[in-house]
């Protein structure tokens, strides 16, 4: 059942990865990874919040590890970091690399926060 629970999440998580990162990227006329970073900072957000909050199981292995597990990607943001670099935009690829672990740790920080405000 756990294994079922993973793929609805996932199911759901990478279409929307895949959408929200093709509309935040068309907003922007930059080689900067805007939609990645996006995504990911959003996925990183709600598993923070998913953490602190009373979830059993069930919940976990849907929200957390099958919808923010495919919201989310590491490999897309290694691979764009890496054809920044490759590209020759070293700084914007420094930037990204800096930014999206900053924002990701902040963002579970603060959803982490907020369920325990909400648990309180």
């Amino acid at each position: 059942m756990t294994v079922l629970l993973v793929v609805l999440g996932a199911a759901i998580g990478a279409p929307l990865r895949y959408l929200t990162d093709r509309l935040v990227q068309s907003r922007h006329d930059s080689v900067f990874p805007w939609g990645t970073l996006s995504v990911n900072v959003a996925g990183s957000l709600l598993l923070g919040l998913l953490a602190g909050l009373p979830a059993g199981s069930a919940l976990a292995a849907l929200a957390g590890t099958g919808f923010c597990g495919a919201l989310t990607t590491y490999s897309t943001f290694s691979y764009e970091t890496l054809r920044l670099v490759q590209e020759g935009f070293r700084g914007r690829a420094v930037a990204n690399a800096v930014v999206s672990v900053g924002a990701g740790l902040a963002a579970a920080l603060l959803g982490l926060l907020l369920a325990r405000a909400l648990t309180a």
